[in-house]
């Protein structure tokens, strides 16, 4: 094993041209995405020619969007606090249910879906975070009223967890329990630790990752477990027949292992002496695992989508994020580890993303791939999401703590 000092002179991250390469590809992320803004409110999905793909704000997408231009703000991009605001407001009233509180998953129009989703409120709450921290007006008023909701209907103290989803009116709480819902309200948790500065979130993130890691994820050999019944007994089976579904497919995701690896690290670091042992030596489990089962698992390049419970490829799809995960994770690996293979995942890593996902001729990321490395014939000609990509041109650059809507401002 190299010594620190040699791997440090090696890393890519303390090359001044490598950190110059990630900032202008967020600074080409940022501009290509404006084209989201709806006039109407909110921001839509585009499509490969980066035009609006649909004229219905999502309240996801605008989450996202949110909370990436307030980032953009606080680095002092111009015109970010425009669109970031634009999210805000489209937040507070477009998207937000009047009559019952909470959140729809899109604008009202007919047929739509009218169930109260964690997951969503989640992003709103961490978009409303990161616009307080850019300090853009009605971001604390958007924040509070979330935060509310979250805390009257989502949190569950005997759990432990956030549950899943209601009902519109809130008469009715889904009988099932995700992981991915609660991977992302640990990230919302650990923001709002360093945005409110109340370490009371640090704790609430420690109780997340204890049951659905340290307990469940270790009992299964560092496979993460997605889907749970509402007394968080494992539903093996749960959309065995949808094994490409984008927020619930079927068995193990290794993106998420990777992505849950980072955040293992960024609540060590936030939570310093205060820190149990288990949490660094979980996320190296977690991340030799996702990359173990997914890179080149069917013989073709790259990450497959997921993984049975005996880890043979379920999807084989190519998706963008998972790569993009995996990639701020090895950062984060190398950076609390000093181990060389971090640095040699994360320079794989950006390499294949650079030579597959980043499209030259249209700008943004391809998205959504199939195992030969083409677009998937359901979902390849959009581009909706920005956060990924955007915050993996960030993370590497950054220290473990404090989080994005913080450590940016040293940029």
């Amino acid at each position: 094993m190299m010594a620190k000092n040699d791997i440090d002179s090696r890393r890519w991250i303390d090359r001044e041209t490598h950190r110059h390469w990630l900032a202008a590809e967020g600074l080409d992320l940022l501009e290509f995405y404006r084209a989201s803004c709806l006039p109407g409110g909110g921001f839509g999905p585009l499509d490969g020619n980066r035009e609006l793909a649909s004229q219905t704000a999502d309240t996801l997408i605008t989450a996202r969007m949110t909370h990436c231009y307030a980032l953009a703000t606080i680095q002092g991009v111009p015109g970010a606090a425009t669109l970031a605001h634009h999210g805000v407001v489209a937040l507070a009233g477009l998207l937000r249910d009047d009559q019952h509180d909470g959140w729809f998953a899109t604008a009202p129009h007919d047929g739509f879906d009218e169930a109260k989703q964690c997951y969503i409120h989640v992003f709103v709450a961490l978009g409303a975070a990161s616009a307080v921290r850019a300090q853009i007006e009605g971001a604390r008023a958007l924040l509070d009223d979330v935060l509310a909701v979250l805390e009257r209907y989502f949190w569950s103290e005997a759990e432990q967890a956030y549950v899943e989803s209601w009902s519109r009116d809130w008469s009715e709480l889904a009988d099932y329990r995700g992981a991915n819902a609660n991977m992302h309200a640990t990230e919302m948790c650990l923001e709002l630790a360093d945005v409110l500065d109340d370490r009371v979130w640090h704790k609430r993130a420690l109780a997340i990752t204890h049951r659905l890691i340290h307990r469940v994820a270790a009992d299964h050999d560092w496979r993460v477990v997605e889907h749970f019944d509402a007394n968080w007994r494992i539903l093996p089976d749960y959309n065995a027949d949808q094994p490409d579904d984008g927020f619930k497919p079927f068995g193990v995701t290794p993106g998420h292992g990777c992505e849950w690896a980072r955040l293992l690290l960024h609540l060590e670091a936030g939570l310093g002496l205060e820190a149990p042992d288990w949490l660094a030596d979980d996320a190296r489990q977690l991340f030799d695992k996702a990359m173990n089962e997914s890179w080149e698992a069917d013989g073709q390049p790259g990450m497959v989508y997921t993984v049975d419970w005996r880890g043979t490829p379920s999807s084989t799809r190519r998706r963008h994020w998972t790569h993009a995960e995996a990639a701020a994770a090895a950062a984060a690996l190398a950076d609390r580890t000093s181990e060389a293979r971090f640095e040699i995942w994360y320079r794989r890593l950006w390499d294949f993303m650079r030579d597959v996902y980043i499209d030259d001729e249209r700008g943004s990321w391809l998205q959504e791939l199939n195992a030969e490395l083409g677009p998937d014939p359901h979902e390849g000609h959009l581009k909706p999401d920005l956060y990924h990509a955007y915050q993996a041109t960030l993370l590497p650059r950054l220290p473990l703590t404090p989080t994005l809507a913080l450590a940016v401002e040293r940029l």
